[in-house]
């Protein structure tokens, strides 16, 4: 006979982590830690670095539970601390950060003049690549990747595009960037 499983959605698991429920934790941490994994492995750290960064992410939601409005974008929450506090490490080890994270990383004030050109060539190279793009496509790029990132439904509907067809172009999009990027030595 089967079995059917049911699925919590992201507001129950929040809720059941900050109400203290026995296993909330560990259930919330086997549901995104692949996202999280796949952030880190992105930026190349070492083990033991990739590790910290996932343990800083997981300390960050837990300080900030309660500031959680939209637990359905949890995911992107959670990708956005981990890709931010991997571009920190990687800057401390002195690191290029990732060609398609350049346009949100900032010289930081220990930046010699070297890694400041180097950073401001990247993010041209990929401005220059995002431009190149088909108006709607480029229009969704920066949709998706804005600092105020609205929903998916809202995107859909400013770009008359159906909101299933966002991920797939998004996809598309970004394996051309990042073909344009390595034809341009990135």
């Amino acid at each position: 006979m089967p079995t059917h499983r049911t699925v919590t959605t992201s507001d129950e698991l929040l809720r059941r982590v900050a109400a203290g429920h026995p296993g909330a934790w560990a259930e919330l941490i086997d549901r995104y830690t692949p996202l999280l994994r796949s952030r880190t492995t992105r930026y190349r750290l070492q083990d033991a670095d990739a590790h910290d960064v996932m343990q800083v992410t997981w300390m960050k939601l837990a300080e900030n539970l309660d500031r959680i409005h939209t637990p359905e974008h949890l995911g992107g929450w959670l990708a956005t601390v981990v890709s931010r506090e991997c571009q920190r490490v990687a800057r401390e080890r002195g690191r290029v950060v990732l060609a398609e994270d350049a346009g949100e990383s900032d010289p930081t004030p220990e930046a010699g003049p070297e890694q400041r050109a180097v950073e401001g060539d990247v993010a041209g190279l990929v401005r220059a690549a995002v431009a190149a793009l088909p108006p709607r496509r480029r229009a969704l790029v920066r949709a998706l990747f804005a600092e105020d990132r609205r929903p998916y439904a809202e995107i859909a509907r400013d770009l008359g595009m159906p909101i299933g067809s966002l991920g797939p172009t998004r996809a598309r999009t970004l394996r051309e960037l990042r073909g344009a990027l390595e034809l341009a030595g990135l």
